[in-house]
Parts: structure tokens; sequence; C-alpha cells
């Protein structure tokens, strides 16, 4: 094999600065005590319904790429972004940056590497804080982890500031003075004012117009350049992902059914799940086109369906898909997909 190939499905030996394993989220679990466990085995308790919101993913986002996460409302895909970025503990699983287990560090260590990766959220009126002058939203975090001192405040929260689109002689004001563009933004200038080197963006421009979407998008291709960040852009919109994105990620009910370079997966979609999502994006060479929206209705994250989960909506489900849940495995280069179709024959 020569040096530029790769097996199928296999990585390029580049960096990775996150490495998600096994990741799994559950919200409602509970571990009941000895007397707990002896009325439920009595029929005396009924165990507290737990959802199922990030179910075994494996995640690796490599220096320097923009990795866009594409999923149905309720997929998990914010939970995993919250993960990443460390807002959210997983209930099984671990994460590696840089290759180091954030679990095993002291608290100084920890916090540095967390520092690496920060979040901008989706609603810019709820993620600022509205008695908080835009300075000290914006230089605070810096200020706290002495990447600023007092005496060159200012001038570091201007840069930021005016690094995000923004006039620095604004950073007096509240964000209640502001626009939803120009809010998101100062979320922008926050979140660079730590020095991080993965941007966590969930639904980042889905809030705004979309002219003002444009010109976020534009920023954070720019800053991308300038910055050398890393990305993990989630969103619904199919047509944001394919713009910004090198490689796609496709979550469906906490787990991830497709993975690909951009250009892959939007000419060659493999899993059925992919190929219905992207069969339904408006197309300017499919005027006439006859758009139906996937069957059914996602299923439960409370209850979700045994073996893949895909399969009471899979127009090519069979026997073993009810039962056996499909591996993420290589079926090209770079392409990963959990479909029993590519094992068949």
């Amino acid at each position: 094999m020569k040096p530029t190939e790769h097996a199928a499905g296999e990585q390029p030996q580049l960096p990775a600065l996150i490495d998600a394993r096994h990741l799994a989220k559950r919200f409602g679990e509970q571990h009941p005590g000895r007397i707990g466990r002896a009325l439920q085995r009595m029929g005396w308790s009924v165990p507290a319904p737990v959802t199922h919101a990030v179910d075994g993913v494996d995640l690796q986002i490599r220096r320097g790429e923009v990795v866009g996460l594409v999923g149905e409302s309720g997929c998990g895909k914010s939970t995993l972004g919250r993960m990443v970025a460390g807002l959210l503990q997983p209930s099984a699983g671990e994460i590696r940056v840089d290759g180091q287990r954030i679990e095993g560090l002291d608290a100084s260590a920890r916090r540095a590497l967390r520092l690496k990766i920060q979040m901008v959220f989706q609603d810019p009126y709820a993620s600022l804080n509205p008695r908080l002058r835009v300075d000290r939203i914006v230089g605070e975090g810096a200020r706290l982890h002495g990447l600023v001192d007092a005496a060159g405040f200012d001038d570091y929260v201007s840069a930021q500031l005016e690094r995000a689109g923004l006039d620095p002689a604004l950073r007096q004001r509240y964000p209640h003075q502001f626009s939803g563009g120009q809010r998101q933004r100062i979320g922008i200038a926050r979140a660079l004012a730590v020095q991080p080197e993965l941007l966590v963006c969930d639904e980042a421009v889905a809030a705004l117009d979309v002219s003002i979407q444009a010109q976020v998008l534009n920023l954070f291709m720019d800053l991308r350049e300038q910055l050398g960040l890393t990305y993990l852009f989630i969103s619904h919109d199919l047509g944001v992902v394919e713009h910004v994105s090198d490689r796609v990620v496709i979550m469906y009910l906490g787990r991830v059914v497709e993975s690909a370079p951009t250009e892959e997966i939007f000419r060659q979609p493999n899993h059925p799940y992919t190929q219905a999502l992207l069969a339904e994006i408006p197309r300017l060479d499919s005027r006439h086109k006859i758009f139906t929206a996937i069957r059914g209705e996602i299923p439960s994250p409370l209850a979700p369906p045994p073996g893949c989960h895909f399969h009471p909506r899979c127009p090519h489900a069979m026997a073993r898909c009810r039962t056996e849940v499909p591996r993420l495995r290589g079926i090209a280069v770079n392409h990963l997909s959990a479909c029993h179709l590519n094992e068949a024959g």
C-alpha cells in the first residue's frame, strides 16, 4: 500500500484533538440503595424511566477539521456536543483531549484541557447574562484563568470583539442593546477569549435570519483560517453542513449511523437514513419532485427499538435488523456506515 493510501474506512493519520470512545448518556438513571433494590424485587417500587440520549458513540475529531453533526431533533447530537465540551458528564465511555483522559488529571491540568474546548450556543438571547456588560461577558473568563491582567483587560476585550466583527466601542453596553446577530458575535468573542482550539457550535446560526446566517458562517470560516480552529458543527440544516464541513457524521436516536467526507456523503450516501435525509433537500434541478417525509415517527429514547434503531422506518429492514445492532464499519476510504445491508453477500 502506498503511503497516501488507506484501507477502507481508515482515517488519515492526523492528530486527534478529540477521541470519544463508547460514549453514552442516560438521563433519569437512578442507583437505588439496598432498601430500594429490595422494594423493587418485591414489586413495590417502579424504576424511573430512563432516557437513552446517546448510546455507545465513537467520535474522533482531527485537529484543524470541521466535523458536521447531523440528525433529527431528539437524536442526541446536542447532548453529544455538550459532553465533548465538558458541560455534561458521560454515563459511560471516555473522552480524550490530545490523547489525555480528563478524568485522570488533577484540577489544574483538567482546567487547561477544558479551556481548549469552548461552546457557541444556539440561542443568543438566552446564552448571555443580561445583567453583565459586554466587556465582562467576553473577558471575565480570560481574566479568571490568567490570560489577561487588569491593565490589559480593556485592550484584550476590544481585540476579541473586533475579531468577531463588532465595534469595540460598544463593550460597555448590555446584551439587550444588540441585535440577534450581534449577540451571537458576542458569544463567539466570549468563546475565543480563552484561546480555544475547538469550538462546539450547537445550532449556532439556527436562530438567525438567513442573511445574518451567511455572515456568521463566513466569520467561522475566516476564524478557522486565522486561528487554526477545529469545529464540531451541530446542525439540522444540511445545506449549512455541506457548506462548512470537511466530514459529516449522521446520528439517529443516540447512535452514529454514518460518517464520511462531505463530498462523499452527499454524492453517495450509504445508510438508508442518510439517503432519506438527503433525498429531501430542495435542489434547483429537482423543482418538479414531490417531497415526502421519512415514514413513521422517530421512536422515543425512553424505549428505543431493539436491533437497528432505524428498522421501524426503514424500507429495507429485514429480520436481522430487528434483533442485531449493526456495527459501524468501513465501506470505502474514510467512509463508515452501520447497516446490515453492507454485509449481505
